[in-house]
């Protein structure tokens, strides 16, 4: 069976696409700032994460954040202590203990999500209106090449 070889991206290309991703992570960066002056960056991690799970078992989480479980414990006690997160007995296992979000760590995610697309409506804004169609197909084109990454990938940003 041949293979197909796929033609080279042109170095400009690769180039202006570095910029971009320089322009976005220092949007990423802003947009997590603020959260980190309350939480450290692998516990906003663990926020994010259950934000986008749900109320999740704490070895689930340990997994996903890639630490061992005693490891993890320490970063759920000082999370609980913090009003972020609380652990609840799981329904189906008394063995287990279920981590899930608080209002106060869930209003914490969402303003980190907030203050991340205020600033891409604000860049997008100073974009010339002809020439928004081909940005949204530019993106579009590039997030369909790379395919959504797994989220925990994501969440070593705080993303």
């Amino acid at each position: 069976m041949a293979r197909t070889t796929l033609p080279k991206a042109e170095p400009e290309l690769t180039e202006a696409t570095l910029t971009a991703s320089r322009a976005m992570l220092g949007v990423v960066a802003r947009s997590v700032a603020p959260a980190l002056e309350k939480v450290s960056l692998p516990q906003l991690r663990v926020l994010v994460l259950l934000a986008a799970h749900g109320t999740t078992r704490s070895g689930t989480l340990a997994e996903l954040v890639g630490v061992h479980a005693s490891t993890f414990s320490r970063t759920t006690d000082r999370l609980a202590a913090g009003g972020w997160v609380r652990r609840v007995p799981n329904p189906q296992s008394r063995r287990e203990t279920l981590v899930e979000l608080t209002d106060t760590g869930r209003r914490l995610v969402a303003s980190v999500v907030q203050r991340r697309r205020t600033e891409m409506s604000a860049i997008l804004r100073r974009v010339p209106v002809e020439d928004r169609p081909a940005v949204r197909a530019a993106f579009e084109a590039f997030a369909a090449a790379a395919g959504e990454p797994p989220l925990a990938d994501l969440a070593v940003l705080g993303v």
